[in-house]
C-alpha cells in the first residue's frame, strides 16, 4: 500500500512559530525523507468558513499568506501537492455520505469539538458546518487515501473518529477506504508552544503570537515583553522555569551550538535553568539569548518570504491552481470508488436496469 500523508491549516491568518515547531518544520523533514509516496497539504478554506461565514474576505486573503509561509519554510511543490480545499468539491460530497454513518451524540462526545465550542463561546449557537468538522476531516483524509496524518495530541480524537467512519463504511459497503494513522511530534514541547503572554495556547485572537513574517524588530519587541516568572522581581531572586514562556521557547528552539555561539558562559540549557532557579540570572539576559536563537532560525524564512511576496505572487497562485487540479483528480477517483461500493453509480453500472428487467419479467 502506498504511504500517503494528508495535513493542512486553516487560512485564518499568517502562520506563527507554534505552527512552525508543531507541524511545518516536520512537514519539510517528511517531504525530504523519501519515505512517502505522496504528500498532500491542504489550505482548509472551506473549514475556516464554518466559523468565519460572516467574513469570507478574511479567509480568502489569508490563503496566499499561508501559501507564502509554506514555501518560505521549505515546502516544495515539486515534492508535495499544495491545494485549496474548496476547489475540490468531491470532498463535500464524501462528507454528505459519511454523515449517515455518524450520530449527533457521537459528535457531541468528541473532546476536540467540545473544547473548540467552549473556546469560541458557541454554546447552543453552533454552526452545523463547524459541528460536523470531524466528518469533513474524515472526508479530507479518506479522499486521498492518507495512511498518515501528522497532528498534535489534541487532534487525536478527530483521527479516531475518522477511523471509526472508515470502519463503518467498509463494514457496510465493502473494503473501499483506507484507515489512517496519526503521527504526533516527538518533542512534546512542540505540541503546546504557549503564547508570549504565557497562556496555554498561541492564538491569533489573543494577540500573543510570534509570526513567521515578523520583522527582526517586531520579533525582538515581542520576546522582550514575554511572560516569565512574575515572582522573579530582582536578579538575585530564585526563578521558576516551569510555566516560564521564555524557557519553554528555549526548550523548543535552542540547540547546544547556540550556547557556544551566543551564551558561552553556559554549556547547556540545563545549566542555564539551574542558574535561574538558584537566583542571580536576570530575565533580560535569557530573553536576549532567545532572541538570538529565534532570529537565527527565522531570518532565512523571513527573507525567502519577502522575496516570494515581492516577485512571485502570480506563480504561487498558479501553483495553487495546479495543486488543486491534481488533488481533485485523486479525490474524484476515490469518490467514484465510494459510489460504486454504495451502488449509487446508476449510469455507469447496468445492474440496476438489469434488475428492473428481471423483476418486470417475473411479474
Amino acid at each position: 500500500m502506498p504511504k500517503i500523508i494528508l495535513t493542512g491549516d486553516r487560512p485564518t491568518g499568517r502562520l506563527h512559530v507554534g505552527h512552525y515547531v508543531g507541524s511545518l518544520k516536520r512537514r519539510v523533514e517528511l517531504q525530504n525523507s523519501g519515505e512517502y509516496d505522496k504528500i498532500f497539504i491542504m489550505i482548509a478554506d472551506a473549514q475556516a468558513l464554518t466559523d468565519n461565514a460572516d467574513n469570507p474576505a478574511k479567509v480568502r486573503q489569508n490563503i496566499i499568506e499561508v501559501a507564502l509561509d509554506y514555501l518560505a519554510c521549505g515546502l516544495d511543490p515539486e515534492k508535495v501537492t499544495i491545494f485549496i480545499q474548496s476547489q475540490v468539491p468531491e470532498l463535500t460530497e464524501l462528507s454528505f455520505y459519511y454523515m449517515n454513518l455518524v450520530t449527533v451524540s457521537r459528535l457531541q462526545r468528541n473532546p476536540t469539538v467540545k473544547n473548540e465550542i467552549l473556546m469560541r463561546n458557541f454554546e447552543t449557537s453552533i454552526p452545523v458546518g463547524f459541528f460536523t468538522y470531524p466528518i469533513s476531516q474524515a472526508s479530507d483524509i479518506t479522499a486521498f487515501k492518507a495512511t498518515t496524518v501528522p497532528v498534535g495530541d489534541d487532534q487525536l480524537p478527530m483521527i479516531e473518529q475518522a477511523r471509526e467512519i472508515v470502519r463503518r463504511f467498509n463494514q457496510t459497503y465493502g473494503d473501499t477506504l483506507v484507515e489512517p494513522e496519526a503521527v504526533i511530534p516527538e518533542n512534546e514541547i512542540c505540541q503546546r508552544l504557549p503564547g508570549t503572554d504565557g497562556k496555554a495556547k498561541m492564538s491569533k485572537s489573543l494577540g500573543n503570537c510570534i509570526y513567521l513574517a515578523d520583522s527582526a524588530e517586531e520579533l525582538k519587541r515581542k520576546i522582550m515583553n514575554m511572560y516569565t516568572d512574575p515572582n522573579h522581581i530582582k536578579v538575585t531572586d530564585p526563578g521558576t522555569v516551569e510555566g516560564n514562556a521564555v524557557f519553554t521557547y528555549l526548550d523548543a528552539f535552542s540547540r547546544p551550538e547556540h550556547f557556544a555561539k551566543y551564551l558561552p558562559d553556559y554549556e547547556s540549557l540545563d545549566a542555564l535553568k539551574e542558574h535561574y532557579r538558584r537566583g542571580g540570572l536576570g530575565d533580560v539576559k535569557i530573553k536576549r539569548f532567545l532572541n538570538a536563537v529565534l532570529e537565527e532560525e527565522l531570518a532565512p524564512i523571513r527573507e525567502r518570504r519577502q522575496e516570494l511576496e515581492a516577485n512571485h505572487i502570480e506563480e504561487i497562485y498558479e501553483m495553487l491552481r495546479q495543486g488543486s487540479v491534481s488533488a481533485q483528480k485523486v479525490a474524484a477517483q476515490t469518490l467514484a470508488e465510494v459510489k460504486r461500493s454504495m451502488k449509487i453509480n446508476y449510469f455507469e453500472d447496468g445492474a440496476l436496469m438489469k434488475e428492473h428487467a428481471e423483476r418486470n419479467a417475473q411479474e
